[in-house]
């Protein structure tokens, strides 16, 4: 009897086999070795397909960004756009966060990144945001989802009522934190969400009475 053919290797086989050992171990124990161990290959064969260990770590974190939807930016106005995309954005970084430091070092070359960087600053300098600003707007954007995805607020408090009953009397709920994670963690981001977008429409609007669109043309 014929032994099982061995699926075909393809770079969509290493990014998902890649991206599977992140989710569970961490980046810093991310390897050519394990990840060729875990596909059933040999090394070298991982570099028919990419140059480099960075290469393949640009290639996982461009298939996380992939998954952000950047549609709002031609159905809605700037600032609905970027609570939409903000939604999204959080959406896939939580979904994989071991990932999120390597992304958070910026777009690089990755593909799927910097079309979301061009559809977010793009969408601002229509709105009438300076370019400058419209960096800014987006950067300050990226640090806060980034910021939320990296690790769970409520999480972060152990589930022991004594810890905090002896020492710290303002705490003495904390440890209920963990068991409402969602609703802790969620209400958080759309706390911060909300107030971002409401300085931000503040300063568009400062920004448009200073310069008006078309006024240097």
């Amino acid at each position: 009897m014929p032994r099982p053919r061995q699926p075909v290797l393809t770079r969509e086989r290493i990014v998902a086999a890649a991206l599977a050992l992140i989710d569970a171990d961490g980046l810093g124990a991310f390897s050519t070795r394990r990840l060729a161990a875990a596909l059933g290959v040999r090394g070298p064969s991982l570099y028919n397909h990419f140059a480099s260990r960075e290469a393949i770590l640009d290639a996982v974190a461009d298939s996380v960004t992939a998954a952000v939807d950047t549609g709002a930016f031609a159905r809605h106005d700037w600032r609905e756009a970027l609570r939409r995309w903000a939604w999204s954005y959080r959406a896939a970084l939580t979904a994989h966060p071991n990932v999120v430091p390597y992304l958070a070092q910026g777009p690089g070359r990755r593909p799927a990144a910097l079309a979301m960087a061009d559809a977010v600053y793009g969408a601002l300098v229509k709105a009438g945001w300076p370019p400058a600003r419209a960096t800014h707007v987006g950067a300050a954007m990226r640090y806060f989802v980034a910021g939320s995805a990296l690790g769970s607020f409520a999480r972060g408090f152990v589930e022991d009522p004594e810890l905090y009953a002896a020492h710290y009397p303002h705490l003495g709920q904390a440890h209920r934190l963990a068991e409402h994670q969602r609703s802790v963690d969620e209400g958080a981001f759309a706390l911060g969400l909300d107030a971002l977008l409401h300085g931000l429409a503040a300063e568009h609007r400062r920004v448009l009475a200073v310069e008006p669109p078309g006024a240097n043309g």
